[in-house]
């Protein structure tokens, strides 16, 4: 039986409200900090109120949105401490699955690194900063698939979510789309030139490097 069959009625319903959710959180319609309210968001959604309460507690277990008792929900607003914190912990998990990659990737991968490489580009030139920024996760994505190792993975995946409201803004700048393209050319040139080392370092320079960007902005 497939996933999909399996499915309580109002399942997917739910799931695609808390993708829009999740797209109103990331362009910033949804602030940092602010309460989700599910009767304005149900009648804005044409829905019950029932699946959004679903599609919130959704949001709840990727760390996008934090319940407070007797006050109701809201979006998850992070420090600049911890947004460092975070940063720190990525580069590390990301050097390590860049290093791994090398052990897993196929032809297969390396036409699809090239493709994602080329797209970026195309992002950049139309700065297309929405389209750059789900190709970068993309790309990040396919070296964390390919360090085959799920416990970090998952713990990159936490450190993503809470760094989505920091990052997805940043992406708006050709310029810094053009540096963080040019960086991912070079930890795949090391991925498939077998280069364990510099794999490693390549991807955590730019995880760092991304940060430096970032706190430039914030600054």
């Amino acid at each position: 039986m497939t996933q999909l069959a399996t499915r309580k009625p109002g399942q997917g319903l739910a799931l695609g409200i808390s993708e829009q959710l999740r797209q109103l959180i990331y362009t910033g319609e949804i602030a940092p900090g602010e309460r989700l309210n599910e009767a304005a968001l149900a009648l804005r959604m044409g829905v019950s109120r029932g699946p959004v309460r679903e599609a919130i507690r959704i949001l709840a277990g990727s760390g996008l949105v934090t319940a407070v008792a007797n006050k109701g929900v809201f979006v998850r607003k992070i420090s600049v401490r911890e947004m460092i914190e975070a940063y720190e912990l990525r580069a590390l998990i990301f050097g390590f699955a860049a290093q791994r990659a090398i052990q897993h990737v196929t032809e297969e991968h390396r036409q699809r690194f090239e493709k994602l490489l080329a797209q970026m580009d195309q992002a950049c030139e139309e700065e297309d900063g929405s389209r750059y920024y789900e190709l970068n996760l993309a790309f990040h994505a396919l070296i964390m698939a390919l360090g085959k190792n799920e416990r970090s993975q998952q713990l990159y995946n936490d450190f993503v979510n809470e760094l989505h409201l920091f990052r997805r803004g940043f992406f708006n700048s050709p310029g810094n789309m053009r540096k963080s393209n040019a960086e991912h050319r070079q930890i795949y040139e090391a991925i498939q030139s077998g280069a364990e080392a510099r794999a490693r370092s390549a991807a955590e320079r730019h995880v760092m490097s991304g940060h430096q960007r970032l706190l430039s902005q914030i600054d």
